[in-house]
């Protein structure tokens, strides 16, 4: 890559220029992250495992240094948008600073994130990639970068919609674009979904589309989409005639540029200025007639696109946990560097409590992840019970985890204190980003009404998720019994919760409690299920003190007014915040103390 530019020492002037704690950069967050490697060899067979590592030790160098200062760049220069060309016609373009550009040349071309479970060949594998394999990926650069996590994504997803319900046609026009690495080939895809008039209710959409010929004409306005300026863009549109409601609404494929290369009849209207991922352009768009091309059935749009959506779920989940690694990263580098009264902060009681506030949702969401990823691989691969399971994991880890990672983000910042707030550091762009996870695809009311009303009130998934966590448990002979019998009785309370709160219209309003208890139990019975498989691997069974604490503290009532420190607690931290391993039997000990 084109080290096109770095920033410069700063003079320290003959003063100590340990006085501040450092940051990351130059960490390797592959390197640095010993539970992404012991996930993926769970979920992966050992040879691709093997194949994957040293490409995932390249991207967590780049994420740690090159790549973090593109973003950081990326993030101050964000895109601008021009109405006219240098020689004054009316052609719209969107202008970005290199930096992004830098960002796309890694994502795109040298990773190929966008592609991998699509298209053979990627990073030398013959064979197209797990879903699980993918997100390793997206895990690692979305760390450096939260704002192109989107294009990488929404590309992805109209590659694996036009490849599901396009014609061949359509297919051959554009699907090779779509998923190329030579970023001279390439067409970044978008996904303009979002209406004044429907937002999380797209059945209201007032986006027109009218026969002509062999293509359709689209008459309207998208009023967020991002990615503004992609080469293909996927939509919903209401056929002229079509009936109300998502049943009447069709799906369709809307390039930038046309056969003979002037642009589409529609217009980018304006950039927003948003909050955070400032890097990437999201703008609003009028259809003036754009020519189109109907995907799959007219009826089934809606369906249609709600497959892509669910997959943008679950890489947003993971784009969360992203930042709170990220976030992790940061704040245990302070920790473990910054001296205050005499201490290290990792060694100071409310230090202890704080970084352990941090890690434990950031695992809770690593290991959620890896499970719904895993259960879309099964699904694909034609499991009814992992497609069962799948509907209900994907909106339940969306929910809590991209709120995790807000207040994640916030303690991390709290962490490195006043200067965490400026921008000079990654600290405050984290907290930024994090806020958009909750939005995207579904705010946190929606998604728990789809997780408890759909889901569960609708397809019974809960079934489904207490028979795999269920399974899980009885596959993990080497922990320890009664823990084992303990979460057997979380899983019956929490599935059958949500199956109460999904039976009775009156009881909406507990959606989101019912959606966080199934989240925590799942990952609590997760984490138990990976400690026995890392002890089987290596000898470290610490993952089960993670699943401890989410019971204790996220499903077990407290009282307020007792004293909780004790040397068990004192015990546990040390063991998390330290870097040795621990086996079951030192474990064991700490699970069953008072």
């Amino acid at each position: 890559m084109h080290q096109f530019l770095k920033r410069d020492d700063v003079m320290t002037g003959g003063k100590r220029p340990d006085l501040l704690a450092p940051d990351t950069t130059g960490l390797n967050f592959y390197r640095a992250d010993p539970a992404l490697a012991d996930l993926l060899r769970i979920h992966l067979p050992d040879t691709l495992f093997r194949h994957l590592v040293p490409h995932l030790d390249r991207l967590g160098e780049l994420a740690g240094s090159y790549l973090d200062e593109c973003a950081r760049l990326a993030d101050r220069h964000g895109p601008v948008l021009h109405q006219r060309d240098r020689f004054g016609r009316d052609v719209q373009w969107i202008e970005y600073h290199p930096a992004y550009r830098e960002l796309e040349r890694a994502a795109f071309g040298e990773f190929g994130i966008h592609a991998m479970s699509i298209r053979k060949g990627i990073l030398g594998w013959p064979t197209r990639y797990p879903v699980t394999a993918k997100h390793a990926f997206t895990f690692l650069f979305n760390q450096a970068e939260f704002g192109l996590g989107c294009p990488i994504n929404v590309t992805d997803g109209c590659a694996k919609l036009l490849s599901s319900f396009g014609s061949d046609a359509l297919k051959a026009k554009y699907l090779d674009g779509l998923t190329q690495t030579d970023m001279r080939k390439l067409t970044q895809g978008g996904q303009f979904m979002t209406e004044k008039e429907g937002g999380s209710d797209v059945g209201t959409l007032t986006t027109v589309a009218v026969p002509e010929g062999n293509h359709w004409r689209l008459h309207g306005e998208k009023w967020f989409c991002s990615n503004a300026d992609a080469k293909v863009v996927m939509l919903l549109a209401r056929p002229e005639g079509a009936e109300p409601g998502t049943r009447g609404v069709g799906l369709f494929l809307m390039p930038r540029f046309l056969e003979d290369g002037t642009q589409n009849h529609y217009r980018i209207v304006r950039l927003k200025d948003k909050l955070g991922t400032r890097s990437m352009a999201s703008g609003e768009i009028k259809l003036e007639g754009a020519i189109a091309y109907a995907v799959g059935r007219l009826d089934r749009g809606f369906v249609q696109m709600a497959e892509m959506v669910n997959s943008s779920r679950l890489s947003n989940g993971v784009k969360s946990t992203a930042l709170m690694r990220r976030a992790w990263h940061d704040a245990i580098t302070v920790a473990r560097n910054r001296v205050v009264f005499g201490q290290r902060i990792v060694d100071l009681p409310l230090g202890r409590r704080q970084l352990l506030k941090i890690l434990l949702p950031t695992e809770q969401a690593l290991s959620m992840s890896f499970l719904t990823a895993d259960a879309l691989d099964r699904a694909e691969g034609g499991s009814q019970d992992a497609a069962a399971l799948l509907r209900i994991l994907t909106p339940v880890l969306k929910f809590r985890a991209t709120r995790d990672a807000r207040k994640v983000c916030g303690d991390a910042l709290e962490m490195r204190g006043g200067i965490g707030y400026v921008e000079e550091f990654a600290t405050s762009r984290l907290l930024r980003d994090a806020h958009l996870g909750s939005i995207w695809e579904g705010t946190g009311n929606i998604v728990a009404l789809d997780a408890l009303k759909r889901a569960v009130g609708r397809h019974g998934a809960e079934s489904a998720l207490s028979a795999d966590l269920h399974a899980r448990l009885d596959d993990s002979a080497d922990v320890p019994q009664a823990w084992r019998d303990q979460l057997h009785r979380l899983v019956d309370r929490a599935t059958g919760f949500a199956r109460e709160v999904a039976g009775r219209a009156d009881n909406e309003a507990e959606s989101r409690r019912a959606t966080s208890l199934l989240y925590h139990t799942a990952s609590a019975v997760s984490l138990t299920w990976e400690s026995a498989r890392i002890h089987a691997m290596r000898g470290d069974a610490r993952r089960l003190l993670l699943a401890k604490l989410v019971v204790d503290h996220r499903l077990t009532p407290a009282d307020p007014f007792r004293l909780a420190e004790n040397k068990t607690d004192d015990a546990i931290a040390t063991l998390l915040l330290g870097e040795r391993d621990a086996n079951m039997d030192e474990v064991g000990e700490l699970m069953s103390a008072a």
